[in-house]
C-alpha cells in the first residue's frame, strides 16, 4: 500500500528548500533527502525536480556549483541562498499556522460548535 502523501501547491519549493537547506546536495540527493525528512510521506518524481531547482535557482534561493557525487560523477551541487533561507522561513511559518488551524478544524467535536 503506498503510504506517499500528494503534494499540494507550492510545497515543492518548500521541500526543496528544506532540504538543500541541511546541507548541500546533487539533485538526485535532494530527491533522496526529501523522501528521508518525510519519513517517505512525499516520492518527488525526477520530471518535478529538476524544474523546481532550476526556477530555485533562478530567483536567487538556491546556488549550484559543479562537483563530484559520491559515484564519481560530475553533478550540480545546490546550496541555500540567504534569501532561500529567508524564504524557507517565511514559508515554514505560513505552513505551521496552515498545519496548527487544519489540526484544530478537524479535531473539532460537536459539543464545542
Amino acid at each position: 500500500m503506498d503510504h506517499s502523501a500528494e503534494l499540494l501547491p507550492g510545497t515543492l519549493d518548500l521541500l526543496i528548500l528544506k532540504a538543500v537547506s541541511l546541507g548541500p546536495q546533487h539533485g538526485y540527493g535532494v530527491l533522496l533527502r526529501i523522501g528521508q525528512i518525510s519519513h517517505g510521506g512525499f516520492q518527488i518524481e525526477q520530471g518535478a525536480l529538476y524544474p523546481a531547482l532550476y526556477r530555485l535557482e533562478r530567483q536567487g534561493l538556491i546556488e549550484a556549483e559543479w562537483g563530484t557525487s559520491d559515484n564519481n560523477r560530475r553533478a550540480k551541487y545546490y546550496r541555500l541562498t540567504p534569501a532561500g533561507r529567508r524564504r524557507l522561513r517565511d514559508q515554514a511559518d505560513g505552513w505551521q499556522r496552515v498545519v496548527a488551524a487544519m489540526a484544530a478544524a478537524l479535531s473539532a467535536r460537536p459539543e464545542q460548535v
